[in-house]
């Protein structure tokens, strides 16, 4: 219960690790407004929780518009009573992206859109939100792309996340005078439906598997648990970093022959 009293608004939370954070902060005892594009999957999932701590206030926004990030601020302000934390959850990795010669700029535009224009309007209208309130944490959701380069191409998506990075060393130098942390959670592979999907490739599997030390992909949950750590006090002393919640796969020189827990 390290966020009892807590406030907390989430975006992405409609998709699968979002879904995920905003139940792993509730248990943790805070208050949460969260953010998606699906209605539907949003109110699902504040009737799923309401039994394990404080309500969940499902918010429909299209955080591409800068007018729409600016009304949902301000409706989670007042359905909670303030803000003191922010997840940065939304974003996407479109078909269309793949290596810098081949990627439309239509797909570029949209990807950078979502993933990036997206924090910086949340995070615009939201930070005056947490000085309000005396300061707060913002975590963002970034990924292994933005360290690490990789032979399956994704430019525009890659770009995106790296830019997250640099915005939340940015911001968090900024804002620690002020009482705002900001830091980045950068997973690898996590198992949501399109990871699962993945594995259920053999071949496609094979070519990544070696690679990760542990073996196996990420747990939605697990992210999940990075995310309540930075944004609780326990991570009081940490701000501007990006944390990799990769099995490993930024610390191996070599991992090919290690073998996998199942084998």
């Amino acid at each position: 219960m390290r966020l009892t009293g807590k406030r907390a608004l989430v975006t992405g939370a409609s998709g699968e690790i979002g879904r995920a954070i905003v139940a792993r902060l509730v248990r943790e005892g805070a208050q949460v407004a969260a953010a998606g594009r699906a209605q539907a999957k949003l109110e699902a999932l504040a009737e799923a929780l309401r039994q394990d701590g404080p309500a969940v206030h499902p918010l429909v926004a299209d955080l591409t518009d800068e007018g729409a990030c600016e009304a949902l601020v301000g409706e989670a302000e007042r359905a909670l009573g303030g803000l003191d934390i922010l997840c940065n959850g939304a974003g996407v990795l479109l078909a269309e992206d793949g290596d810098v010669a081949e990627t439309p700029l239509a797909a570029w535009d949209e990807t950078l859109r979502v993933n990036l224009t997206s924090v910086f309007l949340t995070c615009k209208y939201a930070v005056p939100a947490l000085l309000r309130a005396g300061g707060g944490s913002v975590v963002t959701l970034a990924s292994i792309a933005a360290h690490r380069g990789s032979v399956f191409p994704q430019i525009a998506y890659t770009a995106s996340k790296g830019a997250l990075v640099a915005m939340t060393r940015e911001m968090a130098v900024r804002h620690a005078r002020e009482g705002v942390r900001f830091n980045a959670v950068s997973p690898s592979l996590i198992a949501t439906e399109m990871g699962r999907s993945l594995i259920q490739q053999p071949d496609e599997w094979a070519k990544r598997r070696p690679f990760v030390p542990l073996g196996r992909l990420g747990e939605v949950e697990e992210v999940a648990a990075a995310v309540a750590y930075f944004a609780s006090d326990d991570s009081a002393f940490i701000t501007g970093t990006a944390q990799l919640l990769d099995g490993g796969i930024s610390a191996a020189y070599v991992a090919s022959d290690l073998g996998a827990p199942d084998d």
